[in-house]
C-alpha cells in the first residue's frame, strides 16, 4: 500500500486516522451500554385493562424479567381501540429495550387484516422476542342445546342451517372470526351475535338467548364448572391441564383444527439485536419450567411457551395470513 507522505497526503491520513479513532471510541461506548444493559427500569405497554388475560400474562412476564435482569419492569396499561393504542406508543418508542410490548394475537396477527388503515405493521415496526402463552379457545353450547359433542353441534347445524345462534364478544374479535374459521371448515351456517364482550355474550349463553360460543378459558371454564354451560371441545392440537377432561376438535373427529389466540412479547424495531437477546435470555432463566408461571397460566386456561425471536417472528407471519383468511369469511371490517 502506497501512502503519500506530502502534505496533502499526511493531512489525509491523520484525518482518517481522527476517524477511526472516533468511530473505535463510539463503538467502545455502544457495546459498554450494551453491556450494561439494563441499567433503569424498564417498562411493559399492554394495550387492555387491567385484569384481562394479556394484563395478567405480563405482570408475571414483568415479575420474572425483574427477577432476571436486577432492574424494576413496570407494567403501563393503555387499553382502547382493540389494542391499537398500547401497540402504538411501542412502536414510537426509542429502540433500546427500555419499553416493551406485552399483546396478543389481536393486535399483532388480526388487526393488520382487520383494519383498512391501520398505523401499524407488527413485523415492519416491532423486533417480536418470544411467543410468551397460548390462550385455548373453548367451544361451548347452553346445557338445553341438544348437541352433547362438538360433532353434535356440527350436525345439529347442518340439519338446520341459519336457525342456530352464536354468540361473541364483537364483530372482528377473535371468539367471532374463531367460530367464522370452524364454521368454514365444517360446511355449516351458523347466525353471528355480537356483544360487547365477553361478559354479555356468556351471560346470554347461560340464559339460552344464544345456542354456542367459542371463548377463552377465563370466560368459558367457571361456568363450566359450575354446570351453567357445556364445553365440547378446545380449539387446539392438545387437551389442556385447565380442562384435561375437554376433548380437542381431533379428538372430537373434526379434523384437524388449530385456532388458539396468544400472547407474547416483542420491543420496537431497530432495538440492537444484543439487547432482544439479553431479554429472551431472562425469560428462558426464569420463564421455563416455573411452577409458578405454569401455575398462573393454567389459571386462565392458558400454558406457557417461550419461542426463539426468529420462531415467533415466523409464527406472526403465519398467524396473519390464517387470521386474514377469516376476516375474509366474516366480512367484517373497520376503517
Amino acid at each position: 500500500m502506497n501512502i503519500s507522505t506530502g502534505p496533502l497526503g499526511r493531512r489525509h491520513f491523520f484525518s482518517a486516522g481522527r476517524r477511526l479513532v472516533l468511530a473505535a471510541a463510539f463503538a467502545t461506548a455502544a457495546g459498554s451500554a450494551l453491556a450494561a444493559f439494563p441499567d433503569r427500569p424498564i417498562r411493559i405497554v399492554v394495550g387492555f385493562p387491567a385484569g384481562q388475560a394479556t394484563d395478567v400474562i405480563a405482570r408475571v412476564a414483568a415479575r420474572k424479567l425483574q427477577e432476571a435482569l436486577g432492574q424494576p419492569v413496570i407494567v403501563d396499561n393503555k387499553p382502547g381501540a382493540a389494542g391499537i393504542l398500547g401497540t402504538e406508543a411501542v412502536v414510537k418508542a426509542a429502540p433500546d429495550g427500555y419499553t416493551l410490548l406485552v399483546s396478543s394475537s389481536g393486535p399483532l396477527a388480526i388487526n393488520p387484516s382487520l383494519y383498512s388503515k391501520l398505523s401499524y405493521q407488527p413485523l415492519r415496526d416491532l423486533a417480536p422476542i418470544a411467543e410468551l402463552a397460548k390462550v385455548p379457545l373453548f367451544l361451548a353450547v347452553n346445557p338445553a342445546f341438544p348437541a352433547q359433542t362438538a360433532a353434535d353441534l356440527v350436525k345439529e347445524a347442518k340439519a338446520r342451517p341459519g336457525k342456530i345462534n352464536y354468540a361473541s364478544s364483537g364483530s372482528g374479535v377473535t371468539s367471532h372470526l374463531t367460530m367464522e374459521l370452524f364454521k368454514h371448515a365444517q360446511g355449516i351456517n351458523m347466525v353471528h351475535v355480537p356483544y360487547k364482550g365477553s361478559p354479555a355474550a356468556v351471560t346470554d349463553l347461560i340464559s339460552g338467548q344464544v345456542s354456542a360460543m367459542i371463548d377463552t378459558g377465563p370466560a368459558i371454564l367457571p361456568h363450566m364448572r359450575s354446570g351453567r354451560v357445556r364445553v365440547l371441545a378446545v380449539a387446539s392440537k392438545n387437551r389442556i391441564a385447565a380442562a384435561p377432561n375437554v376433548p380437542t376438535m381431533i379428538e372430537a373427529g373434526l379434523g384437524n383444527f388449530d385456532a388458539q389466540a396468544w400472547v407474547g412479547i416483542a420491543a420496537p424495531k431497530g432495538t440492537p439485536p444484543e439487547v432482544v437477546e439479553a431479554i429472551h435470555k431472562a425469560l428462558v432463566s426464569t420463564w421455563r419450567d416455573a411452577a409458578d408461571v405454569r401455575d398462573t397460566l393454567n389459571g386462565l386456561g392458558a400454558e406457557p411457551v417461550l419461542s426463539r425471536p426468529e420462531e415467533f417472528s415466523r409464527y406472526i407471519k403465519e398467524e396473519i395470513d390464517k387470521w386474514a383468511v377469516a376476516v375474509k369469511l366474516s366480512g367484517a371490517q373497520v376503517d
